[in-house]
């Protein structure tokens, strides 16, 4: 059985998915734009028979608490600070994350904090490294270097309802195996007051992670974590290219490029499920406690 619960982190409550048994190995599903982790509703009830599986919403998204933007600092150093945290207060003292899109560039913060506490890495179109980004990141690349206001209301196209959709459905070569139900539930959310605000902060915040990039890759060729990249090859905003240098710190990385789309995971949920079994079940320790 999946449980719902919140927690607070300081002063923000957090949403979560759990299911598993608390004593077996941890598996840390971190989401990313626009959705939350309704993402893994299908993948968690997969893997609890084996693993311990909780995946929170991020601040700002799904039914985690989204602060105003003038008290709470919607950038990823802060996000990845509240699941730091979270971890922390869940007594989660070893576990492997699963990284996607923005959980990502969380993730790999809480690896080169603690690597000690990290027991595999899964990205699946989760970026590490330049030659994963597309030229499809040019206009928030603009912000970066000008971060104008007309710059940032261009990146308002990014919340639009069917761009949401694009997300889901570029690069599917049938997109009837995506449901509507996440990209729906996403541009719900897009919509609740200042959320936009929030977002484009995020936007804003990205280059952050692109100038961590080298911390991220040192920790990966010191630690060489097990590492598995599960990717869509059609991904419009992070190419092959980012899942195949993970090789370049890492030469024992698993990559497995499947013809999908950026949101792979809901057109190719059974086929990545298979993949990551048989990777969780030969890299984490049978019998491990998480606590």
């Amino acid at each position: 059985m999946t449980h719902y619960k919140t927690v607070p982190i300081d002063d923000v409550s957090i949403f979560y998915r759990e299911a598993g048994n608390a004593t077996a190995p941890t598996l840390l599903l971190l989401h990313g734009f626009p959705t939350s982790s309704h993402m893994y509703r299908n993948l968690i009830p997969v893997l609890a028979d084996r693993y311990h599986v909780v995946a929170p919403d991020l601040p700002g998204f799904g039914f985690s608490d989204a602060p105003d933007r003038t008290r709470f600092k919607y950038t990823f150093e802060h996000l990845a600070d509240v699941i730091d945290r979270f971890t922390e207060v869940l007594g989660l003292q070893h576990y492997a994350i699963y990284v996607f899109d923005y959980g990502a560039p969380v993730g790999f913060r809480l690896a080169v904090k603690h690597p000690d506490r990290i027991t595999a890495i899964i990205s699946q179109n989760g970026n590490a490294y330049e030659e994963g980004l597309s030229d499809g990141w040019n206009p928030i690349r603009s912000y970066w270097q000008n971060p104008s206001e007309a710059n940032r209301t261009a990146l308002r196209a990014f919340l639009k309802p069917e761009a949401t959709v694009w997300q889901y459905t570029h690069g599917v070569t049938d997109p009837t195996r995506v449901s509507p139900d996440g990209y729906s539930l996403d541009n719900f959310y897009l919509t609740r007051p200042g959320m936009a605000e929030l977002q484009l902060d995020l936007f804003g915040d990205y280059q952050s992670n692109v100038a961590l990039y080298p911390k991220f890759q040192e920790y990966i060729r010191t630690h060489r974590p097990p590492l598995l990249a599960v990717w869509g090859k059609n991904d419009p905003f992070f190419l092959p290219a980012g899942a195949e240098a993970f090789r370049r710190d890492n030469p024992d990385a698993e990559i497995h490029l499947l013809d999908a789309g950026h949101f792979a995971l809901e057109s190719q949920g059974p086929e990545i499920t298979v993949i990551i079994r048989d990777f969780l079940a030969r890299k984490l320790p049978k019998q491990a406690s998480s606590r």
